[in-house]
């Protein structure tokens, strides 16, 4: 990096921003998220953090964004008037899902509504075979009609999703050239484009959703544009993709659906970065912030990616209550508990947190900003984790006697304890909570949570990392420099990519490598185009593989030597990785194969700026740990002036501007070279 990189990235309550040189990190922010006009916390987080720094925006040659734009669109509705083309006979496909219930004994599931209300769904006279070949040729008047008057009737926006299109993507084209003809003004999205891939129900939903957030996606990043050039800020931004990689504006404008989960892919990519450089390869990457927790494992240096992924479940959190995309995500567990999480009594008299949250408006009880609920953040506030006179490094204060009332009124009296007690059951149930479902998360990917370092980050993550490590029985946790706004940090580390995906379903031993290698050729053309202009684009090809008969597949990296018998050796050694046993004596097929293709990343220094000279140890204030009788004196150390070497023994606080690291009692921290505290736990 030769001048000066930014990372921005736009939460529920907060938007994080990371400055970096070549000489490490040299400015941190964080300013309230503004949902009316994300953009402008953008902006003005710049602005405001760039004076503090005595830094030139014009310096700025790398400008790397994530955001929550899309996946808040598909939660709240808030995309375009969306209609559906789809082969005749299959128009209701958004409806009846996969034919399943997820919870098959429980009368109360709940569905999210489809994007798209049934009158908007059309049937149209065509059909191409499994095989690609033409049974029923596309009605192309039929086609040019209803364009007409979907335009005339107010559609904003069309997906055209028909049967078997990833095989034979002629009818999708010439029906997309129709609508744009007779139609210009409606954005139109076509399934083999968005994602060519077997599973009707999944391939339709992502089009669908790619479409109805495009206009919302295209007018906000326009803006983000306008507003960076009106500061100074000569590039243009790169925007992060969910499974990791960074990709241009007009790509972003053009598949929205990409960026449904960039923020949390920031943090597990400066996890990964972080544990690599201190010989730990293998971590729980646990990222909480205002509204949401995250946890991700990363492997051999690399956050597991997935091609599942579900929006705005309805029931519980539970898989299969979901909008489903087919969209590769960097593999996470998320639960709706954050900083800003509503605490309640339920109806049978429990304390539940979340999965509301007060965000930033009004925010939590202690903000001042008109909240009346009690949060996760006033709760630990009133144990004494946070220092209401150093909130964002002062730039607030809060109110201790809000948060208070909050918790009496709502908890503690409901419950018939103290305040205290009441604060404390909020803290602990969110680290079970979290501790709970990254056990499931990491179990069913066949690795053991309690053999594996945690790196926490956010701005509520290393207040609660060491309580749910404890929980989960991680041996230690690692708050990195910057822990606050880390996944802001981790974008400067992505490299320019792109995935691309074809289907073609059939068994390994009756493959021509001729056939396969001139399909990886085909996306690996793709991805250099893409990614034009870029220096050292480089392709990994992957096949996605199963036994016959089964109906999911597990990813299995494509090499060099002998074939098709590596193939097979080499899906084995997956599964069993995975499953710990292998499968039946049966033939192995290939459904997806896949590239992706990307340029190498960047080499940037991690590093804080220079430690501060002079005593860390700030004083000392009351905080709760009942395994020690309530609240006992506890040191407070300022994190910018702990050198390298330091050691601390818990209960200890160390503080930072975005973010505070809570050392228990029994537990011991340690500041490592890179200024990573590791507490173990």
């Amino acid at each position: 990096m030769t001048g000066v990189g930014v990372g921005v990235d736009i939460g529920g309550t907060f938007t994080d921003l990371c400055v970096l040189d070549a000489t490490g990190v040299v400015a941190v922010g964080k300013v309230l998220t503004t949902h009316d006009e994300p953009a402008r916390a953008v902006a003005e987080g710049l602005a405001e953090t760039f004076a503090k720094a005595g830094l030139d925006l014009g310096d700025v040659d790398q400008l790397v964004h994530g955001t929550t734009l899309v996946t808040n669109a598909l939660i709240e509705r808030k995309g375009s008037r969306t209609a559906l083309l789809a082969t005749a006979g299959f128009r209701d496909v958004l409806e009846m899902r996969r034919e399943h219930r997820y919870e098959l004994y429980d009368l109360g599931i709940e569905l999210p509504e489809p994007l798209v209300p049934r009158y908007l769904r059309f049937d149209v006279p065509e059909r191409i075979l499994a095989d690609g070949t033409v049974h029923t040729g596309l009605d192309e008047e039929y086609v040019a009609r209803l364009g007409r008057e979907l335009d005339a009737r107010g559609v904003e926006a069309v997906a055209v999703c028909f049967l078997h299109a990833f095989t034979n993507p002629e009818h999708e084209r010439r029906a997309g050239a129709i609508l744009t003809r007779v139609a210009p003004r409606l954005r139109v999205a076509l399934s083999s484009e968005v994602v060519p891939e077997i599973r009707e129900f999944e391939r339709t939903s992502t089009t669908v959703a790619n479409v109805y957030v495009q206009d919302l996606a295209e007018r906000y990043l326009a803006d983000l544009e306008r507003r960076l050039h009106g500061l100074g800020v000569r590039p243009s931004p790169h925007i992060m993709l969910s499974h990791g990689g960074i990709a241009t504006v007009a790509t972003a404008a053009k598949y929205p659906i990409r960026i449904l989960e960039s923020g949390p892919a920031g943090g597990a990519l400066a996890a990964s970065a972080f544990g690599t450089n201190a010989g730990q390869k293998d971590l729980l990457a646990f990222d909480m912030g205002g509204t949401t927790a995250k946890l991700c494992l990363v492997a051999d240096g690399a956050p597991l990616v997935t091609h599942e992924f579900e929006v705005d479940r309805k029931y519980r959190l539970l898989p299969g209550s979901g909008l489903p995309v087919k969209v590769p995500v960097t593999d996470m567990i998320e639960i709706g508990v954050g900083g800003g999480s509503i605490a309640r009594i339920n109806r049978l008299g429990l304390l539940t947190v979340g999965p509301d949250s007060a965000g930033s408006e009004p925010g939590p009880a202690c903000y001042g900003r008109g909240g009346t609920e009690p949060t996760v953040t006033d709760a630990d506030l009133l144990l004494g984790y946070l220092d209401p006179a150093y909130f964002l490094g002062g730039g607030m204060v809060l109110d201790v006697a809000a948060a208070r009332e909050a918790v009496r009124m709502r908890i503690a009296e409901p419950l018939g304890v103290s305040v205290e007690d009441a604060a404390w059951g909020i803290h602990t149930s969110v680290n079970e909570d979290m501790a709970n479902a990254a056990r499931v998360h990491a179990v069913e990917r066949g690795k053991d949570p309690a053999k594996l370092p945690m790196y926490t980050f956010g701005g509520a993550g290393p207040v609660h990392g060491a309580g749910v490590a404890r929980a989960l029985g991680a041996p230690t946790v690692v708050a990195p420099p910057a822990a606050g706004v880390l996944s802001a940090l981790g974008f400067l580390t992505a490299p320019l990519a792109f995935d691309f995906v074809r289907s073609a379903r059939a068994a390994v031993l009756d493959l021509s490598w001729d056939e396969v290698d001139a399909l990886f050729a085909e996306m690996e053309a793709e991805g250099t185009a893409l990614l034009q202009g870029s220096a050292g684009v480089t392709h990994r090809r992957i096949a996605e593989m199963r036994y016959a008969g089964q109906g999911y597949e597990v990813r299995v990296p494509v090499r060099g030597g002998s074939w098709p018998e590596t193939l097979v050796s080499d899906f084995t050694d997956v599964y069993r990785s995975l499953y710990r046993r292998t499968g039946p004596a049966v033939a192995v097929e290939v459904l997806n194969w896949r590239v992706v293709s990307s340029t190498p990343a960047p080499e940037v220094s991690l590093r804080p700026k220079e430690i501060s000279a002079g005593d860390a140890l700030k004083g000392s204030r009351p905080a709760y740990f009942p395994t020690e009788g309530g609240f006992v004196d506890t040191a407070v150390f300022d994190r910018y002036r702990l050198p390298p070497g330091a050691r601390l023994e818990g209960p200890a606080i160390v503080e930072e501007r975005e973010s505070t690291v809570v050392v228990p009692p029994g537990a011991r921290c340690e500041v490592r070279a890179d200024a990573s505290l590791a507490v173990i736990v």
